[in-house]
């Protein structure tokens, strides 16, 4: 069976404006495309910027999505009709547990602690099924006791009221608990194996657990400034909780690592796998904190370090900075329409041009020369400077262009407009000790004979242009925390003795990378192998690993728009584990090096034996314009909008498809 995750075509533009119909061609017929000036090839990118061959690829660069998109990730939607069920059981135990009959968001405060208290008690029961129970009323008060809410809006805000008072009451610990129990369950595991395919219903219990303990952890790990104080020490101190080793146990995301390395190993098949790396990404980015979190640690570690402060914030560049898109329509023409005739070729031109047609802007950026002056030149400088005008008067009129846009022939003038491009790069330039003291030796041997070491203040000799290099190269002198964090280990590897041990700080990245480390490689492994397995390039083998368990249903679906569904899920599925992995690892990578760089190049050799790179470049090896834009989901099906409104019913209109 071929993999359902892979990209089909994108589609068609929704009409023809003469710059493809989904063929890839330049006019939409495969005639070779008519130069028709600067301003009509800007025309024709505006107007194909909305269309499916070269969208505008938007985003916000951030540690995750929007609140609400992060909570309807969790569900798949073969587990839509499980939110009544979970309704079901909490609306038969509050009747029979409050005599009243007012709703659950009409009671006091008291009162809903005495409840959830007489909750958590019905969880010690032998019972299974009543267990279960019971999980899945306080499942539905995390959700948010949709059923007497009107609006998404009212099912976010009771969501994040729900947890924090069910976190106060020693819910997650209880959960915690029921947790290793399922972890621990043998038969489930064998009953699981003797099954020749898994579905949704062999790890119920499993997604009831990790849905709350997911929910909780996101609703809790969301700041706001309208929040109580209350809630702010409940943050700090579950944060601390998740951080920290309490009574011997290990942290928190340990355990989910042993989940994974034991799907991996197929021990367990049945567990939601989608869930458990969402809650472990989660559970990181809580105790270790996001990219803002992580700059703060940073200018701190830097302070105390005694080091010059950043000069910037490079997150905070980038999201300034606009989104790559590919240039479909540049690289269909080919370069031979782009080139000029062979007879009009002037030494290398020819070459340059079809090379810059290719560069993005910052490449652009870099032609200029960084450090000249603007001066005036002089009346040789002119004549000599013509002949090389005339050579270069295509690059120049590429420069002048968006580098999204194909060039004009080459008889176009040279307009006398000039684009005011940045100096340099978005980001300050950073150059270390070596790279300077590489560059006098370079200079050094040229123009005198002989080096002097490591000498970097010693200029005789040399003319003044290499003075200037020196003192510009100076100015940007970078060093940074993993220089410093090399030199004291070296100097401790030469006087053991007499420094003495080193004294390491107990920091949340150091608590992890100690935990980690004994099984660090297993645990690369078994995320790189899940990994390879969601890539949309990837085939179904008998022998891989299954990370559908938790989206198959267990009556496979009959019709065709079922069929459809459910392969929107399972894409669906498979890009939400792509993202939680990838973004576990890149906040495991940027904290780890922050925190010592040897346990940062300690991490990335195992991602590296263990494949990482051919892996990654798997994922470039397809139409990556229609992978980006591929719509993978139903946005009537997901949480909270399924909880509030009645779902539609099943059509090709519902699924956003054409038939």
């Amino acid at each position: 069976m071929d993999d359902p995750a892979a990209p089909g075509p994108a589609g068609s533009p929704a009409n023809d404006n003469g710059n493809g119909n989904g063929n890839g061609n330049g006019n939409g017929k495969g005639k070779p495309a008519v130069p028709k000036g600067r301003e009509t090839f800007r025309n024709q990118r505006r107007e194909s910027e909305g269309s499916v061959d070269c969208p505008t690829l938007e985003f916000e660069y951030g540690d995750s999505d929007g609140h609400a998109a992060e909570l309807s990730e969790l569900y798949s939607y073969t587990e839509n009709l499980e939110f009544t069920t979970n309704r079901k059981c909490f609306e038969e135990d509050f009747r029979t547990q409050v005599q009243d009959t007012k709703e659950w968001l009409e009671l006091e405060e008291d009162a809903q602690k005495t409840y959830v208290m007489g909750l958590l008690d019905r969880l010690e029961v032998v019972s299974r099924e009543k267990r279960l129970k019971v999980a899945r009323a306080v499942l539905y008060l995390a959700q948010g006791t949709f059923g007497e809410c009107d609006s998404e809006v009212d099912v976010l805000h009771w969501s994040r009221y729900n947890c924090f008072l069910l976190y106060q009451m020693g819910t997650f610990s209880a959960f915690l608990e029921l947790l290793h129990m399922e972890i621990d369950n043998s038969q489930a595991s064998s009953s699981a194996l003797r099954k020749p395919a898994v579905s949704i219903a062999d790890s119920t219990e499993l997604r009831v657990l990790l849905s709350v303990m997911y929910l909780m952890v996101e609703n809790i790990r969301l700041e706001r400034e309208i929040d109580p104080c209350g809630w702010r020490t409940a943050r700090e101190t579950f944060r601390t909780e998740l951080s920290f080793s309490t009574h011997n146990e290990e942290p928190f995301a340990l355990l989910l690592f042993s989940m994974v390395t034991k799907f991996c190993s197929g021990l367990a098949p049945h567990f939601p796998i989608k869930k458990v790396l969402l809650l472990l990404w989660k559970v990181v980015m809580f105790t270790l904190g996001g990219f803002e979190h992580l700059q703060a640690l940073k200018i701190q570690k830097r302070a105390e370090l005694g080091l010059p402060p950043l000069a910037e914030d490079s997150i905070q560049v980038v999201k300034s900075m606009r989104a790559a898109s590919p240039p479909s329509y540049t690289l269909d023409l080919g370069e031979s329409q782009l080139a000029p005739p062979p007879s009009k070729l002037r030494g290398r031109r020819g070459s340059r041009r079809q090379l810059l047609t290719k560069q993005d802007s910052l490449d652009i950026y870099n032609e200029r020369d960084l450090f000249k002056t603007e001066e005036p030149a002089t009346e040789e400088e002119e004549e000599s400077a013509a002949d090389g005008e005339r050579t270069l008067d295509g690059e120049l009129d590429l420069l002048e262009q968006d580098p999204l846009v194909p060039p004009p022939p080459s008889q176009t003038p040279l307009s006398t407009d000039r684009v005011a491009f940045p100096k340099g790069l978005p980001w300050a330039p950073k150059v270390r000790q070596k790279d300077i003291e590489h560059f006098l030796e370079m200079s050094r041997n040229k123009f005198i004979g002989f080096t002097l070491g490591q000498d970097t203040d010693t200029l005789v000799g040399l003319p003044r242009p290499i003075h200037e290099s020196v003192k510009t190269l100076k100015q940007h002198k970078y060093i940074s925390i993993a220089d410093i964090q090399i030199k004291n280990e070296e100097e401790l590897e030469k006087c053991p003795l007499s420094l003495g041990e080193e004294v390491v700080p107990e920091t949340p990245s150091e608590i992890l990378y100690q935990g980690m480390l004994y099984s660090l490689p297993q645990y690369m492994i078994a995320l790189l192998k899940i990994l390879l397995a969601a890539a949309p390039t990837s085939k179904a083998k008998t022998d891989s690993i299954n990370i559908l368990a938790d989206v198959l249903p267990e009556e496979m679906p009959v019709t065709v728009l079922q069929s459809m569904k459910l392969g929107i899920d399972v894409n669906r599925h498979k890009e939400i584990i792509v993202k939680s992995i990838s973004a576990l690892l890149l906040l495991l990578l940027k904290h780890f090096k922050l925190n010592h760089i040897y346990q940062f190049e300690y991490v990335s050799q195992h991602l590296v034996f263990a494949n990482c790179i051919p892996l990654i470049l798997k994922f470039f090896n397809q139409n990556i314009l229609s992978y980006i834009t591929a719509k993978n989901s139903i946005s009537v099906l997901d949480y909270p909008c399924c909880t509030i409104q009645d779902l539609p019913e099943l059509t090709t209109e519902s699924l956003g498809l054409s038939m």
